[in-house]
């Protein structure tokens, strides 16, 4: 028997990059899964490789940001499942325009609800699904940007994935004694289409070293696959080439 057989995971922005890559990962180990993001095809497209190799795939599109939508999706997973066993919270965007020097409010808000609200909203639903069994287990896409400050990531992401960390961290501090665990992985550079929104354009050969959506689909797996009494609370997973590490190196002391 596949290991997560049995297990209902619920992942948002399903439709590529690491969220693709988490559906396809734990569906291949059992799990039934529900796919949300806010575009309908490419869930279509992930669902059915996921069915084309005997697992099972639930497509519910919705806007992460829009609080009423996620908890149309919640009410869908509590009167079709009754239960949730695994959410990837990986829901995320960034902009072009993220300096200061252009940042606007209408920025702001794109930056805040699309990383922070929804990664908030997404936990609201899942909780109550999980108390009852006293089980579960939250694994949230948040970025090294989340624990380190720079001016690549743009000053807008990088303060709502630091929220994504501080809310995975309150989440183990209240949950903990209902079984739930709730883990915060912290990507370096990783080659999805969110490069695309760079300012500066990354190369082919540069999105070939950086770590790939598969490589975080798997640790994701890896967590979810995790014994009860096992609480990741955070974890880094980056490029063994790192190019902020190679620029420090050359650097002139």
């Amino acid at each position: 028997m596949a290991a997560l057989s049995g297990k209902i995971a619920w992942i948002t922005g399903a439709g590529s990059g690491i969220g693709e890559a988490a559906a396809l990962s734990l569906a291949e180990h059992g799990a039934e899964v529900i796919l949300t993001g806010r575009r309908a095809a490419p869930l279509e497209d992930v669902a059915a490789r996921i069915k084309a190799k005997g697992g099972t795939a639930h497509v519910q599109p919705a806007d992460m940001m829009v609080a009423s939508a996620v908890q149309a999706i919640g009410s869908f997973i509590a009167e079709k499942f009754g239960r949730l066993d695994i959410l990837v919270n990986n829901a995320g965007l960034n902009i072009q325009p993220r300096r200061w020097a252009v940042l606007t409010p209408e920025g702001v808000d794109e930056l805040v609800r699309g990383n922070l609200n929804s990664a908030f909203y997404a936990v609201t639903v899942a909780l109550p699904l999980m108390r009852p069994q006293k089980d579960g287990v939250l694994i949230h896409t948040a970025s090294m940007a989340g624990r380190n400050i720079s001016m690549l990531s743009g000053a807008g992401y990088t303060a709502a994935k630091h929220g994504v960390v501080a809310m995975s961290h309150t989440i183990n501090m209240e949950e903990g004694i209902n079984g739930i665990r709730s883990c915060a992985v912290l990507p370096g550079e990783v080659a999805t289409p969110i490069l695309d929104k760079r300012p500066n354009p990354v190369s082919a050969e540069e999105r070939a070293r950086m770590v790939q959506s598969e490589d975080v689909g798997d640790l994701i797996r890896y967590v979810a696959m995790l014994p009860k009494h096992v609480t990741i609370n955070e974890v880094w997973i980056t490029p063994t080439h790192n190019r902020s590490y190679v620029a420090a190196l050359n650097q002139k002391l």
